[in-house]
């Protein structure tokens, strides 16, 4: 990603700004609706990334965009940002400022991948064996997969429980092509 370790800093700067003055989960939402704009809108990512486009006309554009959408303190950042010519870092800023959120308020994100979908009473078994380990708030996130043909994928952290039949399917044909007992002359 683009700045990385800029946009690291930018993020934890507008979060502990966030937390001083008692906003940080209105500026999480307009993190969200920044990084959702960036990511839906290929060309308003290139107008920010355009060295060509003058920064009054890159602040008049945000400012048009996310007007009354978005707080103040995130107004104000994001014009400091067009400012100081580091609009191209805005998507990744609003990407790492989701992180830090979830990291600061000890959110755990849990992807589950199925074929079709989950109903609600297996939503609700997921959620609490995943509660069970010890997080006090745990984010779902389903995904669906039909190569999976059955069985889901369940993605913890660094942590991935693979329990589709395509999993059982790869390994049966793995034992298949071993064959201990062909005699060998």
């Amino acid at each position: 990603m683009k700045g990385t370790r800029a946009a690291v800093r930018y993020a934890k700067a507008l979060k502990e700004l966030a937390l001083e003055q008692g906003v940080l989960e209105k500026v999480r939402d307009d993190m969200k609706l920044i990084s959702s704009v960036c990511q839906n809108n290929h060309d308003f990512a290139v107008v920010l990334d355009s060295p060509i486009i003058k920064t009054d006309k890159k602040q008049a554009i945000l400012k048009e965009i996310f007007a009354g959408k978005i707080c103040k303190l995130t107004e104000l950042f994001m014009n400091i940002l067009a400012t100081k010519r580091r609009e191209s870092y805005i998507e990744a800023i609003a990407i790492e400022f989701v992180k830090q959120f979830k990291e600061h308020k000890k959110i755990l994100t849990a992807v589950v991948t199925t074929a079709s979908g989950l109903d609600e009473s297996l939503k609700k078994k997921v959620m609490e064996v995943i509660k069970d380990g010890g997080q006090s708030e745990v984010e779902l996130i389903e995904k669906i997969n039909d190569k999976l043909i059955g069985g889901f994928t369940l993605q913890v952290g660094d942590k991935r429980i693979d329990a589709s039949i395509a999993k059982q399917l790869r390994k049966l044909a793995m034992s298949f092509s071993e064959n201990p007992y062909i005699k060998e002359f």
